[in-house]
């Protein structure tokens, strides 16, 4: 059959990225606790595309995760060099993001549940391997402003904490999600009885947090993290007594 992916092309217009997105893959992760687990990707696969040449070979892209079982940090390199060169590329892309369950114990009664977090990685090679991850956590802020002039009560909401890192060596999502949780006023949970209930309900009072003090002290964590060479955190508070959410940002860089 004739090649039309393969004709030349005279526009001169080198392209960076040339993939397919959406496209949904069983993956089996590693488990800090537990080993590993089974969940559900949805991948971005892309590579770039010479000014010469028409398209790529959508297909091939697929393919190169035919014989992969286990998407990790370590085997991510691997599938973007075997991206590079099936499709004759100089530059592969991949994004691939997932629920991934961490389980946590209630604060009084001790039970244990799952609690679903969304995570990824985003991964780049040219000649250099560049791999970030990401965990965004679900937390608790409580309104200092709102503790600080109201008579009784303050309000409160959900806020999901979004950190990238890079890192020298292994970090486990487990670890994010844990850093993600002490900057919040409190944590969020799946399973709960009353007196946890109440144990959250407090401890939130008594630690009010803006979405810039959430930002700064997961950002203060991060600093001190051996194997953590560069971070971005965000913090979306889906606010309770607005109809709009506020958020706050940092990036690695901000000591001088």
């Amino acid at each position: 059959m004739k090649d039309v992916q393969g004709e030349k092309d005279s526009r001169k217009v080198p392209l960076k990225h040339v993939g397919i997105r959406e496209l949904h893959w069983p993956l089996r992760l590693k488990d800090r606790d537990r080993g590993e687990q089974s969940t559900v990707g949805k991948l971005s696969l892309a590579v770039d595309l010479p000014h010469d040449a028409r398209g790529t070979h959508m297909s091939r892209l697929v393919e190169c995760l035919q014989d992969v079982e286990v998407i990790s940090s370590q085997n991510i390199e691997s599938i973007l060099d075997g991206l590079k060169r099936r499709l004759g590329a100089e530059r592969a892309m991949m994004d691939v993001e997932f629920p991934y369950f961490i389980y946590k114990k209630a604060p009084v009664s001790g039970l244990c549940a799952p609690l679903d977090i969304y995570c990824g990685y985003h991964a780049e090679k040219t000649g250099e391997y560049v791999l970030r991850l990401r965990v965004d956590t679900p937390i608790i802020t409580l309104c200092p402003c709102s503790k600080e002039i109201s008579c009784f009560g303050a309000h409160n909401q959900r806020a999901t904490a979004r950190i990238e890192v890079e890192a020298k060596g292994r970090v486990w999502f487990e670890e994010i999600a844990e850093i993600a949780a002490a900057g919040g006023s409190s944590q969020i949970y799946s399973l709960l009885k009353r007196p946890d209930e109440k144990a959250i309900t407090e401890e939130a009072y008594e630690n009010p947090r803006f979405v810039e003090d959430a930002v700064r002290e997961i950002a203060l964590r991060l600093e001190r993290h051996p194997r953590v060479v560069w971070y971005r955190v965000e913090v979306d508070s889906l606010e309770s007594i607005h109809n709009h959410n506020a958020f706050a940002c940092v990036e690695k860089g901000w000591l001088t």
